[in-house]
């Protein structure tokens, strides 16, 4: 007989059916009438399904009366009705195989509350809890539902490289990748390190986004995304940051600002829905235990309209509220998260699009404003979290793009092919990012980073 997923058997409309059925134990509570309750889990769902084991199971005195947390099993039995409170059905088994024990003096996952930080240095095993459980399942339907989103909607995925030669961001803060003995690299004349013999003759790195490939692809394409792994090699501990993360990136040609933040809102209330719809148990369990309020927040901005306003008149909106912020706010700043979650929570209470931003703190690649000060840019914000996305207009006119990239100590040499794409059919387009990680963190309510990615990689954590 196939073996069903707990998940579908808690959903089953029949009873009365032989099952076959397997996963890790959760507990085992022994009845003084001769038999033991097992709570098991597959991972499929959220809840557990009940096993009532009798003693007159062959090797119930020899193996299930012994049974611990994190012990696996396959059980043979009875899909019936139950009869006991808390579900509605249980299997009654006629045959349990122990596949493998777990010594409750060394398995880490038994019955008492384990906190976040102690789960973090057991991430091989952290999935079998509830919590990482349901974060595991909420991040895959929101992985499922982004290529689903961009498909509907005629994006070509394309797979950009993870090794480089440029730094799209412009910060340098990016890993290096060599085949040489880091011990002994050679030095050229002017005592910077000889690349010439390394693997790809010259110095090459993890990427931190795969927008400058993706475009190459819209200015062929038309519409296309890119959703992969992305490096950062910035020396930042906090809550937010991770040092190995995945980003979604879609690129349009023949749009502009405008057609951008009308992405980024369907994109946003698109994925909100579908977690709602699709993860109604998992968002149950962290509404209850991780983020009070969860549901009805992402149920508030699932609707919600996107306020729109430029960061001119944002930066004057923070100077008349007289707030006290840590940072003042000033014309040419790098809004804090403080700034940002103001702007989202007091003054529109939801979400907004802050566009035109001052070039001097943004990247090379945004198109310049005529104003000569500000460039065609935008960051989503959304309340208790602030910046969600980044994006912009490209900048389309290789004159304008040349000498922004010598603006920022870049050489125009290392980026030709991007260049191209201004020397023959240039167009408008325009894309943004969204930080994957960042998204899992807010559609469930988790207060670190660290908690929605399978193996966090930060500082001094590998």
């Amino acid at each position: 007989m196939k073996r069903s997923r707990i998940k579908d058997l808690l959903n089953s409309k029949e009873s009365g059916i032989d099952v076959v059925t397997a996963g890790w134990v959760r507990t085992r509570r022994a009845s003084k009438g001769g038999f033991s309750f097992i709570e098991l889990n597959d991972g499929s769902c959220l809840n557990n399904i009940q096993i009532l084991a009798f003693n007159d199971l062959p090797n119930y005195d020899s193996e299930i009366g012994r049974l611990h947390p994190g012990a696996s099993i396959v059980v043979e039995g009875e899909l019936v009705q139950s009869e006991g409170s808390g579900q509605a059905l249980e299997i009654k088994a006629a045959k349990i195989r122990v596949l493998g024990h777990a010594d409750p003096m060394e398995y880490p996952l038994g019955k008492q509350r384990i906190n976040l930080e102690r789960l973090r240095e057991i991430p091989h095993l952290r999935a079998r809890t509830n919590s990482f459980g349901a974060v595991a399942r909420v991040r895959d339907l929101l992985t499922f539902e982004i290529t689903r989103f961009f498909h509907d909607r005629g994006f070509l995925y394309v797979h950009t490289p993870i090794i480089t030669g440029s730094d799209c961001e412009g910060a340098g803060a990016m890993f290096q990748v060599t085949t040489l003995d880091p011990a002994n690299i050679k030095k050229d004349e002017s005592g910077q390190p000889d690349y010439s013999e390394d693997f790809f003759g010259q110095r090459a790195a993890l990427t931190v986004s795969g927008q400058l490939e993706g475009e190459t692809y819209a200015c062929a394409l038309g519409n296309i995304y890119t959703f992969g792994p992305t490096f950062r090699a910035e020396n930042s501990n906090t809550r937010r940051h991770l040092s190995e993360f995945w980003m979604v990136e879609p690129e349009m040609a023949f749009a502009d600002l405008s057609d951008d933040a009308d992405l980024a809102q369907d994109f946003l209330q698109h994925l909100f829905n579908a977690v709602l719809t699709h993860c109604k148990s998992d968002l149950e369990f962290f509404n209850k235990r991780i983020k009070p309020g969860l549901i009805e927040r992402l149920e508030r901005l699932a609707q919600a309209t996107f306020a729109r306003i430029s960061y001119t008149d944002a930066i004057e909106m923070l100077i008349d509220s007289d707030q006290g912020f840590e940072f003042d706010p000033h014309w040419g700043m790098d809004m804090q998260s403080e700034h940002e979650r103001y702007l989202a929570e007091e003054i529109f209470k939801g979400p907004v699009v802050v566009t035109d931003y001052p070039k001097d703190i943004k990247a090379f690649y945004m198109r310049r404003n005529d104003d000569g000060r500000t460039v065609a840019a935008m960051d989503v914000l959304l309340p208790e979290v602030g910046e969600i996305i980044g994006g912009s207009q490209r900048e389309e006119r290789l004159d304008h793009l040349i000498d922004a990239m010598r603006a920022s100590n870049l050489d125009p040499k290392n980026y030709t092919e991007y260049l191209d794409l201004r020397r023959y059919g240039s167009v408008p387009h325009a894309g943004f990012g969204l930080g994957f990680e960042r998204l899992v963190q807010f559609c469930t309510g988790m207060h670190n980073i660290r908690d929605v990615i399978p193996y966090p990689r930060a500082p001094k954590r590998l």
